[in-house]
């Protein structure tokens, strides 16, 4: 009996994630990995973005999903180049998927690539898939106690977009509570705080990644 110790899937999986940061370095792509649960608002949220970027960066998406499309065809609808990664029951993209998935994108041709991941809190935070930025979504729905539950993924990401804020007054949701939490696990990290249905907040978010996206040489 052979057996796996998941400390080697993973090592193999960061040597091939740098190999993808190499070459987005290479081609001048700044790449973030978008991250949070099913139900989250990610892919509303993206649609916002993508409209607010106005020409600041020209933008291409992977869309990571158990199955379907239906993510991609949204995205698709907004002229941007997209991808769709179905994994077939898979918790998590990796960075091999990451991988034959660009081979479908001309990075020549692009200067901010979006990766959304699947929606899950845990196992997405274990994977590097040669991003430069990790962004995770937080909406008010879920509850304002998930960053102590998952400490991994909100300590490993460089920001945390609280997202369906329109359902603030309506809810017992502690934005405070959560700048708190995420100041603890994650003190460099930004917080935003944002409203894909109303627009607020989108216009800061699309700035710093479009800043980002010039300091990246993209």
């Amino acid at each position: 009996m052979k057996i796996i110790v998941a400390k080697k899937i993973l090592k193999a999986n960061d040597q091939l994630a740098e190999e993808n940061r190499a070459r987005f370095n290479q081609a001048n792509v700044l790449v973030v990995n978008l991250l949070g649960s099913p139900g989250c608002g990610k892919t509303t949220l993206l649609e916002a973005l993508l409209a607010k970027l106005d020409g600041r960066a020209a933008p291409a998406v992977i869309e990571g999903d158990l199955a379907s499309s239906i993510d991609a065809e949204r995205i698709e609808k907004l002229g941007v180049p997209v991808v769709q990664i179905n994994t077939d029951g898979a918790c998590h993209l990796d960075a091999t998927m990451v991988a034959a998935a660009c081979a479908e994108i001309d990075l020549d041709k692009i200067d901010l690539l979006i990766i959304e991941n699947v929606g899950n809190l845990v196992c997405t935070a274990g994977f590097d898939l040669g991003e430069h930025l990790r962004i995770v979504i937080l909406s008010v729905s879920e509850g304002d106690d998930k960053v102590p539950k998952y400490p991994t993924i909100f300590h490993k990401s460089d920001a945390l977009v609280v997202t369906k804020t329109d359902l603030l007054p309506y809810s017992n949701f502690s934005v405070d509570r959560v700048i708190t939490d995420m100041n603890r696990l994650a003190p460099k990290a930004r917080i935003l705080q944002i409203s894909a249905l109303t627009g607020e907040g989108v216009e800061t978010l699309a700035d710093w990644l479009a800043n980002q996206c010039r300091r990246d040489g993209g």
